[in-house]
């Protein structure tokens, strides 16, 4: 058995795998058809322009449904492995799972308005995709430390804490950077400027701008990264309950016959 076959790990490695390949596959063929600057343009102009646009948020999106399945199965291994008198760490979880699925939609969101068209939705989407996602990373760094060191290791709680602050650092770097680029322009569609030129106004603002988003792009990346060995010590099993033993008996026909789950669907342990 190969190590991503262990457990349910090949959910963390599919949203990372997919959504790095996501946001590489736009870049390199905006690139190449001369859509963007080679030198680190925001992750959203390089799927602003067909072709690779619809590419971008068809792909996009799907990262978003790997992240909600990503989530709720954490949720879950956390909420199984919660004893019963740890109400904060509970209502902590279930915190953490909600912030994940808005964070998911904000991906939605970003997926299917482009910058350049509806400005106002990018920015909601990008807001909820990233301030939220924040959010989460915190939340469960948190979670991690209440679970520490009994259930998990120390270093994963410090690893992921490095992570949170990677994260909160990018987002106040390209906050910062951003107003400063759009104060700096005054009456000039930033949003739709897919071209720079080193020495012009603004320049500078814009390139710490970019490098921030892609910064924290792979600060998100990298936290669901630390899921992986989690993930390997899941287990999901279905169990099939047949309420009758002669399935051509007729008065078991229609809605009577019925099967459902009589185990829990995750079972498993950090």
């Amino acid at each position: 058995m190969w190590w991503f076959q262990e457990g349910l790990c090949i959910l963390p490695v599919s949203l990372v795998v997919w959504t790095a390949a996501t946001f590489v596959f736009a870049y390199i063929t905006a690139v190449e058809l001369r859509h963007v600057d080679p030198f680190v343009p925001y992750i959203s102009d390089t799927g602003t322009v067909p072709p690779e646009r619809c590419v971008f948020g068809i792909m996009l999106s799907v990262s978003a449904f790997l992240g909600i399945a990503t989530m709720y199965v954490r949720y879950k291994q956390v909420e199984a492995l919660t004893a019963q008198g740890e109400k904060k760490l509970l209502k902590l979880n279930t915190l953490g799972f909600v912030l994940g699925c808005i964070s998911s939609f904000g991906m939605c969101v970003v997926a299917n308005f482009q910058k350049t068209t509806l400005f106002s939705m990018h920015l909601v989407g990008a807001v909820l995709t990233f301030g939220v996602g924040a959010l989460y990373i915190l939340t469960h760094t948190l979670v991690s430390y209440r679970m520490q060191p009994h259930i998990h290791t120390k270093p994963v709680f410090w690893v992921r804490l490095i992570l949170s602050l990677w994260t909160f650092s990018s987002i106040i770097s390209m906050f910062v950077s951003s107003v400063i680029l759009y104060s700096s322009l005054p009456g000039i569609e930033v949003h739709k400027k897919l071209h720079w030129n080193p020495g012009e106004p603004g320049y500078a603002a814009h390139t710490v701008s970019t490098v921030s988003e892609w910064s924290l792009a792979f600060s998100f990346i990298s936290f669901f990264l630390t899921y992986i060995r989690d993930f390997q010590k899941i287990n999901l099993r279905a169990e099939a309950d047949l309420q009758s033993s002669n399935l051509h008996d007729p008065s078991h026909f229609g809605s009577t016959w019925t099967s459902g789950e009589t185990s829990p669907l995750l079972a498993g342990s950090i």
